[in-house]
Order: C-alpha cells, then sequence, then structure tokens
C-alpha cells in the first residue's frame, strides 16, 4: 500500500492548529494517516496511507503544504517494493 511520511516545520506556537488542521483535512479525504507533534527538528510528523500513490502526492502538494503556518515540509514516499522484506 503506497504510504508517506511528512515531515512539517511549523511557526512558533502553531503546532496545534496546524494537527487539527490536517486531522480536518484529511478526514474529508479517502486516507488513513496519522498526526504527531514531535520534539527536534521537525515538529510534525504525518504518516499518509492509501491505495492510490498519486492521490497521497496531490493532497501533500495541493493541501498539507499550502497550510498556512507550515513554513516547509520533507516528504519520504516508501519504496512499496522493499515494505515487506
Amino acid at each position: 500500500m503506497p504510504t508517506a511520511y511528512v515531515l512539517l516545520n511549523s511557526d512558533l506556537g502553531s503546532d496545534e492548529s496546524i494537527i487539527n488542521e490536517v486531522k480536518q483535512i484529511l478526514a474529508e479525504e479517502d486516507v488513513t494517516f496519522e498526526v504527531q507533534g514531535v520534539y527536534g527538528v521537525y515538529d510534525i510528523v504525518l504518516k499518509l496511507y492509501s491505495d492510490d500513490g498519486e492521490k497521497l502526492r496531490a493532497i501533500i502538494t495541493n493541501k498539507v503544504r499550502k497550510i498556512s503556518k507550515v513554513q516547509s515540509t520533507l516528504t519520504m514516499m516508501v519504496i512499496q517494493e522493499q515494505e515487506n522484506l
């Protein structure tokens, strides 16, 4: 199953509002997801699953990255052929 990890940097103090907005956006999509605030270089980690890899790319590009207080993202798509090694 196509899977993506998205690491997000946010404006200072906006983590909770971004997490809530991500949840609202993704609740309307046909994807499974996990989202959590973290300590370290990045502020939020988002894990997305879908039967359609192109749909994941579109959601990340057109919705998640356009959230106003998101400063930057790093997206990592899982290599499907290696998922079950």
